[in-house]
């Protein structure tokens, strides 16, 4: 059962009252500000038809290299903004950026782009929001938080259990509050399956630059698992299930336990199941980030049946005095000694009615996205650091590609966050950067 089939069955099942009021963000509800999108996909709409529900912004333009899915896009964007325009459509992110008259731009393209196009944004003057992994290699990550930095842009990441009601309640009411004593040790991971396909290679579809859409990264022979969205089964374009799912989780430990750097992070894995595909991501995949006096272990199988249907994607946080359950869905406080308790996702369904009808809309995760949005722009309206502001998705990020690196050398590696390299292992480090594809420039954090 894949991740689609498993929210389509389960989510009708969840309860739909409120769980937990979270602080509402306070920004400035009358001001309009000028936004753009490059990648139009799913998220790129989730996230920015969730802005558009909670602020009363114009969205002004439109990028992506398919020009069907900019052209459906913008029809949709005009039904959903007070304006009723529809907003200009580009291929090209540079030549979008350089008009100038945008104040937020949402990148949602695959994970291979993020890194050019935040940092192109972020160069233009703009605030930035941008999809999670925050890059694909290391070095990406820094750059675009040294990007962030000194052009003293506000960069929200969509990491979004910072900003999910249940989970913040988890966090004060049982993290915060002490009710699992010491923690020191966290299991998180991921069961979703898949299945090995080997679809032939196809001609390019006439609306798809193919080759603005690899850019930087290698261009595969195209298949039907290229575009959309099923990118995510190839190493040239993302991180496998690490980068995809486990930064979600692994960014949810961190920011509920308030941890930082790993001090050393170590995995193994690989296809041991699922071959015989074009998919060259593990299916199998263990990891360690070592915090002191606590291990958080991650663990995906792409395959089989997760150890506990409840929580097939979830952190488990086991303490001195009980254990507590963590997802998208609800979250499970089991304690030693007295009372239960058990929490429901949030649903904002009559709130927002659109939610009810929007096409591949992932309703559980709605509320979470608003309220991330909203503390996005009071983050912009204070100039001060989000809730998921780029140096936590940096972390998060590198700790899950350090993972991937130390699958493929088979051994541990020691992070140094100052220096940003491995200690003691150049090999290692010559493996935290990607060579990027001619013309594209691989970008420096030194220098952006």
């Amino acid at each position: 059962m894949d991740r689609r089939h498993f929210l389509k069955t389960t989510s009708a099942g969840l309860s739909a009252t409120a769980a937990y009021a979270a602080p509402e963000p306070e920004y400035d509800k009358s001001k309009v500000r000028r936004v753009g999108l490059i990648g139009t996909g799913w998220y790129g709409k989730v996230d920015l038809l969730r802005l558009v529900q909670v602020a009363p912004v114009e969205v002004v333009s439109l990028c992506d290299v398919d020009s069907q899915m900019a052209a459906q896009a913008a029809e949709i964007v005009s039904t959903r903004q007070k304006s009723g325009k529809k907003p200009r459509v580009f291929k090209d992110y540079r030549e979008m950026l350089a008009q100038k008259d945008l104040d937020i731009v949402l990148v949602g393209t695959p994970d291979h782009w993020h890194a050019l196009a935040a940092i192109g944004a972020i160069q233009s003057g703009c605030d930035v929001w941008l999809q999670k992994p925050i890059s694909v290699d290391v070095v990406e990550s820094l750059a675009i938080l040294a990007a962030a930095r000194k052009y003293k842009r506000v960069v929200q990441i969509g990491t979004q259990r910072r900003s999910t009601p249940h989970l913040i309640e988890a966090r004060e009411e049982i993290l915060k509050a002490g009710k699992l004593g010491k923690i020191s040790h966290v299991e998180i991971g991921c069961y979703y399956g898949s299945r090995p396909e080997n679809p032939p290679v196809i001609p390019v579809p006439p609306n798809l630059d193919y080759e603005m859409w690899a850019g930087p990264a290698p261009k595969l022979p195209y298949t039907s698992m290229i575009h959309p969205q099923r990118w995510r089964a190839f190493m040239e374009y993302g991180n496998g299930t690490m980068g995809d799912m486990g930064i979600h989780m692994y960014d949810m430990v961190r920011w509920m336990l308030d941890l930082g750097w790993p001090e050393t992070v170590s995995s193994s894995g690989g296809i041991y199941v699922n071959k015989g595909g074009l998919s060259n991501i593990s299916d199998t995949q263990v990891a360690t980030f070592h915090h002191p006096e606590l291990e958080v272990v991650w663990t995906h199988r792409r395959w089989g049946q997760p150890p506990d249907p409840k929580y097939p994607w979830a952190g488990i946080f086991y303490g001195e005095k009980g254990i507590l359950k963590a997802s998208v869905y609800s979250y499970d406080f089991l304690p030693a000694q007295g009372q239960a308790v058990h929490r429901d996702v949030t649903y904002e369904l009559e709130q927002y009615p659109e939610d009810k009808t929007e096409p591949r809309l992932e309703k559980h995760c709605a509320p979470a996205v608003r309220l991330q949005m909203k503390d996005f722009l009071a983050a912009i309206d204070k100039r001060s650091k989000p809730v998921a502001d780029v140096e936590q998705g940096a972390i998060s990020t590198i700790g899950c590609i350090l993972a991937n690196v130390s699958m493929s050398l088979g051994r541990s590696l020691r992070w140094d966050p100052v220096k940003g390299q491995v200690v003691g292992d150049a090999e290692a480090n010559t493996k935290l950067a990607r060579p990027y594809r001619a013309p594209w420039v691989h970008p420096d954090p030194k220098t952006v």
